[in-house]
């Protein structure tokens, strides 16, 4: 099943995140995907996200240093962003076994780029530009428990 949402402005991409932290927040570790293409809003929906979970202060894309471990209410988040991976391989000296996805949330920008060696989603979220707005497809198995916490005028559902 694929949700999928229709992002009319930043706010918007922003509480998709704030909802994805809240669907998952009784969870003690998670995998989440996000996909598209540069600008589609991957940042926003993380910013979102942390912000949600109590982080304060400045959250970038991990663009140049790959991995940003965060400190959310007692659980360790990392964000990871992969888009200049030149291949899979260059994901082991990050150190992710000290992060283990049982018991840290795992956030991860162009996962495509290291697939093969990265753990299974439990949420992907695709964004992609949609004329003025953006469109997100939500998918996984937590996927419908994002979209109780969204705004139902908002959510298709397609089998």
């Amino acid at each position: 099943m694929t949700l999928t949402l229709r992002l009319r402005s930043a706010d918007d991409t922003t509480a998709l995140g704030a909802a994805i932290a809240s669907a998952l927040a009784a969870r003690a570790g998670a995998v989440i995907y996000l996909s598209g293409s540069l600008g589609a809003g991957k940042t926003t929906v993380a910013r979102g996200l942390l912000r949600a979970l109590g982080v304060q202060g400045a959250i970038r894309s991990p663009t140049y240093t790959l991995l940003e471990p965060y400190d959310c209410a007692g659980r360790t988040l990392v964000h990871l962003d992969l888009y200049r991976l030149k291949d899979d391989t260059e994901l082991e000296p990050l150190g992710l076994r000290d992060y283990p996805p049982e018991r840290c949330w795992w956030l991860i920008e162009w996962p495509e780029r290291a697939a093969r060696r990265l753990p299974g989603a439990d949420l992907t979220v695709t964004l992609v530009h949609d004329g003025s707005a953006r469109r997100a497809e939500l998918g996984g198995p937590q996927a419908a428990a994002v979209a109780v916490g969204l705004d139902s005028s908002k959510v298709k559902v397609k089998p």
